[in-house]
């Protein structure tokens, strides 16, 4: 028989805090994701910055339809990262679907579990990057197919970029996007950047590339905005984080106008 002394409830009272952090930033992932709770642990979390995560159904390839087909899921995803609390700033984080549903639509769709909570996706917030860093003529590096690829072209254009090179990879499995090895992601960033670009966008959250922008921007010599660095630049700068972090590329140095 175990022996330990007789267990008491103190009578002792307790204070609380309005919450154990003082912001909370929700991620929406694909149940498929390798890349982005890494690196938002990295470049937002803190003793002050929560990051609190949803996964939500994934199938590949990465096709147009597959990715609208995560639409419905959106809401639901929203609604499980801690139910009945407030959020400060919740990120979908999946650049490609993004594109193919639409930012509205998906702001819609999160807010129906997480009212008023601004929604960020990445390929709004690269668009926002790229603005803050003066960028109007760009080269895009994408993972995907041509097909997967092309609706990212029409969306940069319609923001009012000029693609002076758009380079795509290939590749169909985001898990297999996410294995691609560092040494490789910079050498095509090199070869996918055009001489007159002003700057670089390498699309996926999939991939690892936000843990290599310095070293893209030494190797090209302009700046690089990434799927990841884009949305953790836009989170930190909604929880009112404006501390500049140049050692995390240039971007991370730029003020942020309102979302």
């Amino acid at each position: 028989m175990d022996a330990f002394p007789t267990i008491r409830q103190t009578a002792m009272p307790l204070h609380f805090d309005d919450r154990p952090l003082a912001k909370r930033v929700g991620l929406v992932i694909l149940a498929t994701d390798h890349t982005t709770e890494p690196d938002f642990q990295r470049m937002v979390a803190s003793d002050r910055i929560g990051v609190y995560t949803a996964r939500i159904p994934y199938a590949n390839p990465t096709t147009p339809d597959n990715l609208r087909r995560m639409q419905p899921s959106l809401t639901e995803g929203a609604r499980l990262i801690l139910p009945d609390e407030d959020l400060d700033v919740i990120c979908y984080s999946c650049t490609s679907a993004s594109v193919v549903i639409g930012d509205d639509e998906i702001e819609t769709a999160i807010n129906r579990a997480k009212p008023a909570v601004p929604v960020v996706t990445p390929p709004l917030a690269a668009v926002r990057g790229l603005q803050a860093l003066g960028a109007r003529r760009i080269s895009i590096l994408t993972p995907y197919t041509i097909e997967t690829s092309t609706p990212m072209a029409h969306y940069f254009t319609a923001k009012g970029f000029e693609i002076a090179t758009f380079t795509c990879l290939g590749l169909e499995d985001d898990r297999e996007m996410a294995r691609i090895n560092l040494p490789s992601l910079v050498s095509a960033a090199r070869e996918a950047t055009a001489k007159d670009a002003d700057a670089l966008f390498i699309s996926c959250t999939a991939v690892r590339a936000a843990s290599l922008v310095p070293q893209i921007e030494q190797a090209i010599g302009r700046p690089v905005v990434s799927s990841n660095l884009a949305t953790a630049w836009v989170t930190l700068r909604i929880c009112d984080d404006d501390a500049p972090r140049p050692e995390l590329g240039s971007l991370m140095a730029q003020p942020m106008a309102s979302w």
